[in-house]
């Protein structure tokens, strides 16, 4: 049997280059499209030797011309963390749109099965608790996260749309906060930001009182989930994510206790529009994907720990 090719855009990020990795040992022919705004070509140097893993600079949001077979799609790009999306507002809403329209444009060329990277981002500062796939949100459009809670928002809906009217076979999957080795140090995410100020020595600043809440996915959880979910029939949006809840707060103070540092927690202004809770809601991922998380919290942070530890 032909093996089958899977193009990644954003696939030098942290997620995505993950995802290569698995890929590539699933005995699959990779290629990965990035510009690397935010990828890192570290991330891919394991992979630069393997004959089946192709890497192509592309700024997505341009144009997307690959030529041969592809048999999925995967639009990964996206500048996913506040810190980037606040510093590039307009690149981030124009990957989301333009960039969502050329991977879409390029899937129903190769009659190929596309799947968006969506976020939890789409439900906002939640009034429902937890996120259901059937809840809408509620997003400030005009505030400093718009760019990106509306970029996702608008790439769902484009998605749906060229499902609906081309018969495009597509997945969405809402990726709650996910952790582990490959983040970048200076992510601008709550947990390399943790880390990375503990193992400095600093104090960690938490923002708002604490008491918000996060749940936490570890990586190779969410890539099981992903790859489930490409070879399944769905086609409307699927939630990823660990719906184990944690506090900031306590994230602090577990991360400063699996270090061993002497950090002290400080508090700083909450952010505009920052979501007070973000909890998934997983039954539909359960019953369609037998899938659920199975690496807890304390275990994945020792892994990613361990790994940032590395980079020193």
């Amino acid at each position: 049997m032909a093996k089958q090719t899977v193009l990644i855009t954003g696939g030098a990020g942290f997620i995505g280059s993950h995802l290569c990795k698995k890929l590539l040992a699933g005995n699959y022919i990779v290629i990965c499209l990035d510009n690397f705004i935010t990828g890192s070509r570290a991330n891919l140097e394991p992979l630069a030797k393997d004959k089946n893993f192709q890497l192509e600079v592309c700024n997505v949001s341009s144009t997307i011309n690959i030529p041969g077979k592809i048999d999925y799609v995967l639009h990964c790009a996206s500048l996913a963390s506040p810190k980037d999306y606040l510093d590039f507002p307009i690149q981030t809403l124009k990957v989301g749109s333009l960039g969502t329209h050329n991977a879409l444009g390029l899937a129903k060329k190769k009659k190929a099965v596309f799947m968006l990277f969506s976020t939890s981002e789409v439900y906002g500062d939640s009034l429902e608790h937890p996120q259901k796939e059937s809840y809408w949100g509620h997003v400030n459009p005009i505030g400093v996260r718009g760019c990106y809670d509306e970029s996702k928002r608008f790439a769902e809906a484009i998605t749906m749309a060229y499902h609906r009217v081309h018969k495009l076979d597509t997945k969405i999957i809402r990726i709650f906060n996910t952790y582990g080795p490959g983040m970048r140090h200076n992510d601008g995410r709550v947990i390399p930001n943790f880390i990375d100020q503990a193992l400095g020595g600093g104090n960690l600043t938490v923002y708002g009182n604490g008491k918000q809440t996060r749940s936490f996915c570890y990586i190779d959880d969410l890539v099981e989930g992903i790859l489930r979910l490409m070879v399944s029939k769905e086609n409307t949006p699927v939630n990823l994510g660990n719906p184990a809840e944690f506090t900031i707060i306590r994230l602090a103070e577990l991360i400063i206790k699996l270090i061993g540092s002497k950090s002290k927690v400080i508090f700083k202004k909450l952010p505009q529009d920052d979501p007070q809770q973000r909890q998934p809601d997983i039954n539909k991922a359960k019953k369609l994907l037998a899938w659920e998380p199975v690496v807890p919290l304390e275990d994945g942070l020792k892994r990613t720990i361990s790994w940032f530890r590395g980079l020193n």
